[in-house]
């Protein structure tokens, strides 16, 4: 029997080493500040699980996971649907869909605390386009001062900037439908309503399960716009997850605690985005075999 060669697993080694360096090990450190009160750079006592149960038993910990809950929610509620729709509008072919994936991708090469700064003064009801609109229409918006317009902003903001990255999935998953498809569809006589239905969206599943997973990991994750836009404000209004954490590790230094609630913030990120996916695999189990009924 030929001997298997063992050396093909060389080539992984170097991916490896990065994901130890990059995930693994900083993991691992975090794990260990979660456990210990840090008193100083050279003197440390073990606590336990102490910080877990502080952590968990926090307040402002359960108001700034409600906000990040209703915000990422929110985000797929609209990024979602409003991707599918641009992706079904763009051009198939030609030069005018070249011309349409370049501007639709434009907001995507943006750098996200650039993006805060543009909204900063988008909002501005002074100089601002959107907040100068707003207040020539009678609104009254101020999003540095009224928490319901701050979060509204962001939110905004959040579409604005991501919802290209679902339109251009979505995209490349409708050219991957082979055309027989569409042939089939009028040849039965099958409205434009039926073909999205039956053809394009069981189609779309696999796309759409990375576009909800990816949007719901980044939306979670947030930190740098709405740091950027509001700072938090006013009030706790635009403070979610990843800013109360920096709080605590940078403006408070708390490094055991901190360490503690980023390892509750993984859990909690892996935890939903667990069940999402089990839900959006019965959901797609379910409308195939609806479409084959």
């Amino acid at each position: 029997m030929k001997p298997i060669n063992q050396r093909a697993w060389l080539l992984v080694l170097p991916v490896v080493i990065c994901v130890a360096f990059s995930a693994i090990l900083p993991l691992m450190t975090i794990v260990n500040y979660s456990v210990q009160d840090i008193l100083s750079p050279e003197r440390r006592v073990f606590v336990g699980t102490e910080w877990y149960a502080a952590v968990l038993q926090d307040e402002e910990l359960h108001s700034a996971l409600l906000r990040q809950i209703g915000f990422s929610l929110a985000v797929l509620a609209i990024e979602i649907p409003l991707g599918i729709l641009l992706a079904l509008c763009m051009p198939a072919s030609g030069w005018r869909a070249s011309a349409v994936l370049v501007i639709i991708a434009l907001s995507l090469l943006i750098p996200w605390n650039v993006v805060g700064t543009i909204w900063q003064v988008f909002g501005r009801t002074d100089i601002g386009l959107m907040g100068a609109a707003l207040t020539w229409l009678g609104v009254q918006y101020q999003y540095t001062g009224d928490p319901l317009d701050a979060w509204l902003t962001v939110l905004v903001m959040d579409v604005w900037h991501w919802t290209p990255l679902v339109a251009l999935l979505c995209y490349a998953g409708l050219r991957a439908i082979p055309e027989a498809y569409y042939q089939a569809a009028r040849i039965d006589g099958a409205t434009r309503w039926a073909v999205f239905r039956y053809i394009q969206l069981p189609k779309l599943r696999g796309v759409l399960m990375i576009a909800v997973l990816l949007r719901f990991m980044d939306s979670f994750m947030i930190y740098t716009e709405p740091f950027v836009l509001t700072g938090g404000g006013p009030g706790n209004a635009t403070t979610f997850l990843s800013q109360y954490l920096t709080q605590k590790a940078v403006g408070q230094f708390d490094l055991g605690p901190a360490a503690a609630f980023s390892i509750v913030y993984f859990l909690i990120i892996l935890l939903l985005c667990f069940v999402l996916y089990n839900w959006m695999q019965r959901a797609g189990t379910a409308t195939q075999e609806e479409s084959h009924g």
